[in-house]
């Protein structure tokens, strides 16, 4: 985390000072503006002195000369200016302490979740003017915020469990051999550990590729979706064949710009997620085309029954279909979220959706080269 930053040189001046002070400013101008006007008509006073309009009253009526009433005039709106800045700046005060109330809240509120508390939030009510957006908007990052943290705190804890399980499995395959040497076939145990250690490392790369697969570089050009979705079925018909999952594949011309080797990656992990979660036997249906402005890749495979809720957190890392898989080629539950990472990386989206009568439909809609 930054540091937070200094406060600037200079004396703090707060907002609310500078508001009370900019509206008693205003109001002495404006009283100015006013006073100055009546002083400037009453230059057109005449010079001489002023006699009562009834002759019967000139004895008994005193008349005040031009002079004399500019500088009552004067001396008033001295004193009603400064009167004016009093009001001013005392009920500038109070009035910018109204306006500016909600960003103490919202500010009270990013203070609080900076210290750790995510589950603080501004909830202003009232109006809907600026300040109400604007904490609206706050409130929108802390939940993205503490959605982003919750889903960093559960990957970080599945990624430790899963990593944990092959070096528990090599410790105790190693302390058995330890323990009884004599009686320990070690090319099996050998193999045993050697698979358990691809198994780990086929791990570490899969979180490696998950954390970097939102660091996609600048360069990118057209790949045509068809061909690495054909390379992908190419690489799995062994294990297809193995599994005795049928594969039909309708592959139309579908071309986007990206990084091929995630884009490689994308689809090796959907066909292989086909393959494996099928069933014994099972069938998978895989095609490409163009829709509009987007390229898409659907996979549709034969498998378990799942509600539409199980279906969408298979996005999850570390959630898988139908549990480990009990052959060496077992999945780390990381196929989808992998994909899903970078179909968003690539400005596309993944549908998860479940199959009518078992199995899963997955769609990947990119968009296309030109769109």
């Amino acid at each position: 985390m930054s540091p937070r930053r200094a406060p600037g040189p200079g004396v703090r001046v707060s907002a609310r000072l500078r508001l009370a002070l900019g509206y008693a400013l205003f109001l002495v101008a404006a009283g100015a503006v006013l006073l100055f006007g009546v002083y400037v008509v009453l230059r057109f006073v005449p010079d001489y002195p002023l006699t009562a309009a009834n002759p019967r009253d000139s004895g008994t009526t005193y008349a005040a000369s031009r002079q004399e009433i500019l500088e009552a005039v004067v001396g008033v709106s001295a004193a009603m200016l400064v009167g004016l800045a009093v009001v001013g700046v005392v009920g500038g005060w109070f009035l910018a302490g109204w306006v500016l109330r909600p960003l103490h809240r919202i500010n009270e509120a990013v203070l609080v979740a900076a210290t750790g508390d995510r589950t603080r939030r501004v909830r202003l009510g009232g109006r809907n003017d600026e300040f109400r957006q604007l904490a609206d908007s706050v409130d929108h990052m802390l939940d993205q915020l503490h959605s982003a943290a919750e889903a960093h705190e559960r990957f970080a804890a599945n990624a430790s469990h899963e990593l944990r399980t092959p070096l528990a499995v090599t410790a105790t395959m190693l302390d058995v051999a330890a323990r009884d040497p004599d009686g320990q076939d070690y090319p099996a145990l050998v193999d045993r550990l050697r698979q358990t250690n691809d198994r780990a490392v086929a791990l570490t790369e899969s979180l490696l590729r998950l954390a970097d697969a939102g660091a996609v570089g600048a360069v990118a050009r057209p790949v045509a979706l068809d061909a690495v979705v054909r390379t992908a079925l190419d690489e799995n018909t062994a294990e297809a064949a193995r599994r005795h999952v049928t594969i039909t594949a309708r592959l139309d011309p579908a071309t986007v710009v990206g990084e091929p080797t995630l884009l490689a990656q994308l689809a090796t992990n959907l066909v292989q997620n086909a393959v494996r979660h099928s069933g014994d036997p099972g069938a998978a249906v895989v095609t490409t085309g163009r829709d509009g402005d987007r390229a898409v890749l659907r996979v549709e495979s034969t498998g378990t029954v799942l509600t539409p809720e199980a279906a969408a957190q298979l996005v999850e890392p570390f959630l898988r279909g139908a549990g480990r898989l009990a052959t060496g080629e077992r999945g780390h539950g990381l196929g989808l979220a992998l994909v899903d990472r970078i179909a968003r990386t690539h400005g596309g989206t993944l549908d998860v959706a479940p199959r009518p009568g078992g199995g899963l439909v997955v769609t990947v809609a990119l968009p296309a080269a030109g769109a």
